[in-house]
């Protein structure tokens, strides 16, 4: 990376900081369509549906968080509890979780099941955003 690229990824860097993007929201039936629906007409909004009984989901969850607030307004994290929110784990055919689901434009436009690791997160993030 070249001294001018250095410099210019500090000052994104630091525009970010400074903005009161929100990395990570709690979400149910009453507000998702207005925190995720439409705020992913503006910036992409991944939903990590989950439950707290489910190991998988509390294994995946730091990784998505710990991703959210490296990639600091790139991507709005979700957070939506099953057990709290059936309407929308129903309308979105979630039959197993963890199950997360990037939204763009209003769409769901790629998905995954399971807990998988770090890695294999950042490269379905670096493929879709």
């Amino acid at each position: 990376m070249d001294e001018l690229e250095k410099i210019k990824k500090k000052k994104i860097d630091e525009l970010i900081s400074r903005s009161n993007i929100r990395t990570k929201i709690d979400v149910n039936d009453n507000n998702f369509n207005e925190l995720v629906i439409e705020q992913s007409k503006k910036i992409p909004v991944v939903v990590d549906f989950w439950a707290s009984w489910c190991m998988p989901c509390l294994m995946l969850g730091p990784i998505l968080e710990k991703l959210a607030e490296e990639y600091k307004g790139k991507f709005v994290l979700a957070k939506l509890n099953v057990d709290e929110a059936r309407l929308t784990s129903q309308k979105y055919g979630v039959m197993s979780i963890p199950s997360v689901k990037m939204f763009k434009d209003g769409k769901v436009v790629d998905e995954f099941t399971g807990a998988v690791p770090e890695p294999v997160v950042r490269s379905w993030l670096e493929k879709n955003l």
